[in-house]
């Protein structure tokens, strides 16, 4: 029998964040919004050498150099300040930084009544408040710790959300969701656009690569967007 159309969703879409929905990437300009461009200017500056070999590398070498550079530039500062002037960031770059042929794919799929979520290797403060602009079921993002006055350490509170990492809170969102498991008669969409989405789009029932390095790209296996209708 098929599924009953009445039972919930017909297909499940994630989306990647940074250079898939918004163009390039936004964790600099969040800290500069938060700490100011000096602060993080000098921040990377000094964090040079591990965070260009955590370009190259990937992998803990990436997360581990991420992770620095937060504990440089937000350990000490006030949780509540800081997500305050992370709302406020989220509009603006959702407002200037949206790629319109995907958030228009995004919009596609809740009007066919779809569960669409954002995953994301980028800060849940203000990840979270993307997705809730964006009107989507749910987000998962890379958590940062805050210790017990109220301060954020820059540390990870978990896992960098990337890689594996990503597609296991992708599933554990959907479980949270209710949505079930995806498949056949219930696809998963995912769209990235960089080899930390590798694992997600690999696990999906219909991957889409969004890169704009087209077959030089690390996605280039997947389907392209105008290759991969909604059905």
């Amino acid at each position: 029998m098929g599924r009953d159309p009445l039972a919930g969703p017909q297909a499940v879409a994630a989306f990647d964040l940074d250079g898939t929905l918004t163009e390039g990437g936004s964790v600099v300009s969040w800290l500069r919004a938060v700490a100011g461009r000096r602060v993080v200017t000098q921040a990377v500056v000094r964090h040079g050498p591990s965070l260009l070999a955590g370009a190259v590398r990937s992998g803990s070498t990436a997360d581990d150099a991420k992770e620095r550079l937060f504990t440089s530039v937000l350990a000490g500062r006030s949780l509540d300040r800081v997500v305050e002037v992370s709302d406020r960031f989220a509009r603006e770059h959702l407002h200037l930084k949206v790629r319109r042929q995907v958030a228009a794919r995004l919009t596609a799929h809740l009007e066919a009544g779809h569960t669409v979520v954002i995953v994301s290797a980028s800060p849940a403060l203000y990840v979270r408040q993307i997705a809730l602009d964006l009107g989507v079921a749910g987000s998962v993002s890379t958590e940062l710790e805050v210790d017990e006055g109220g301060n954020l350490t820059g540390r990870y509170d978990g896992k960098n959300c990337r890689g594996e990492e990503k597609l296991r809170r992708v599933r554990e969102l959907l479980d949270e969701l209710g949505v079930g498991d995806t498949g056949p008669e219930l696809p998963l969409y995912a769209y990235g656009n960089s080899r930390g989405d590798l694992r997600l789009l690999g696990s999906a029932d219909r991957p889409v690569d969004v890169s704009k390095l087209g077959r030089l790209g690390r996605l280039s296996r997947f389907p392209r967007l105008e290759a991969q209708p909604l059905t």
